[in-house]
């Protein structure tokens, strides 16, 4: 008998570590490529071009070891001899490695006549972190920097900082409008009989199916009439009207959970329903509220089509500026992932900030006792 507890003990701990360490190889697989990602938006550009994110670690690698000039009466057109290796220009600008162990590289183009020698060892934390990635991203001002060929290039910022400021207005209202009115929606569906409940909820949830992007037209044609268009207004009302149909369907399953005692009490006592909802149903409802501002925030910070459709390019977001970025510096990496780092710092802390009521309130409703 004792032996069979041994062996379901021993099953049950490999099968525990074979769950684990599943789970480490997923987290692991998504995290490098944001490690790197992260890395990389606080190199400078020269680093960026010669290297990988991960030499910044300690690792065995090619280290320059001399540098040669090729005198300008040699013809690189044809054939000729450096560092004792007799090579064409297309093949040095490859690389070439010898038998001895150098490579041997010919850096930037004809003109610059520039050809080193490197050899493999073994190099300690050379990380040449800076900032000015981040600044040169939020300022909008003209920066400078070298490209792969070592030119220095100078390009105008895209003022990423007064994009993330448009965001927050344009998320925090679009945030808290729809919560504000699918909560009291919510309340009247749970807790209210009046004719057509039914019909009416079943038209609410129907709208979940019903695809954004068949209302922009309409609603951009609308806008224009009533001379919305490209205003901070125009979204708050296209992202509470996109954003309802899941806010109230989320908000009626955990207020209809509540227990029925307390509100007869209530009742009973005289209060009214707005002070039952402002008293009772809002303070006990803050995990589903939280559930839903998160999806919420999320969608509406990362939305781009709604915003390229009616704000353009008056009132720039996050997302447009970094769509911008893409088009005009898409080999600038130190721009776009220091950009790429600036969107994300708001909504990882608003996830943090509120995932303790996020299960909570997903669950909400799905159990009865």
């Amino acid at each position: 008998m004792s032996g069979t507890k041994t062996s379901q003990k021993g099953q049950k701990r490999l099968g525990s570590v074979f769950v684990n360490g599943v789970l480490v190889l997923i987290c692991l697989v998504w995290l490098i490529p944001t490690i790197g990602v992260f890395i990389t938006s606080f190199r400078n550009s020269e680093d960026i071009y010669s290297s990988g994110w991960w030499t910044v670690f300690p690792h065995r690698g090619w280290v320059k070891v001399e540098e040669i000039r090729v005198p300008e009466s040699i013809d690189v057109d044809q054939p000729f001899e450096v560092a004792g290796v007799t090579a064409d220009f297309s093949t040095l600008r490859q690389g070439i490695v010898t038998p001895d162990g150098r490579k041997i590289t010919w850096i930037g183009n004809k003109r610059s006549r520039l050809v080193i020698v490197e050899e493999k060892r073994w190099v300690g934390f050379s990380a040449r972190l800076t900032l000015d990635n981040y600044r040169d991203t939020l300022s909008g001002k003209e920066i400078r920097f070298r490209d792969a060929s070592g030119n220095e290039i100078t390009r105008k910022g895209n003022n990423l900082g007064g994009a993330f400021l448009n965001s927050i207005a344009v998320a925090v209202p679009s945030t808290i409008i729809p919560i504000l009115i699918a909560a009291f929606a919510a309340y009247g569906f749970a807790w209210l009989n009046f004719p057509g409940r039914k019909l009416l909820f079943t038209l609410v949830v129907a709208l979940l199916v019903v695809p954004l992007q068949i209302a922009l037209v309409p609603i951009l044609r609308d806008y224009t009439q009533l001379n919305l268009n490209g205003t901070y207004l125009a979204m708050w009302l296209a992202h509470t009207g996109f954003g309802l149909p899941l806010a109230v369907y989320l908000l009626f399953n955990y207020i209809g959970s509540l227990p029925r005692d307390i509100l007869e009490s209530a009742f009973i006592d005289g209060a009214s329903h707005f002070t039952i909802f402002t008293r009772l149903i809002l303070p006990l409802s803050i995990p589903a509220l939280a559930s839903f501002a998160i999806f919420q925030f999320l969608w509406v910070w990362n939305d781009y089509l709604v915003a390229l459709v009616f704000l353009g390019d008056q009132n720039r977001v996050v997302t447009s500026a970094l769509a911008a970025m893409v088009g005009e510096k898409g080999q600038d990496w130190h721009l776009l992932t220091s950009g790429a780092f600036v969107s994300m710092i708001l909504p990882l802390t608003v996830f943090f900030a509120l995932q303790r009521y996020f299960v909570r309130g997903l669950m909400a409703g799905s159990v009865k006792g």
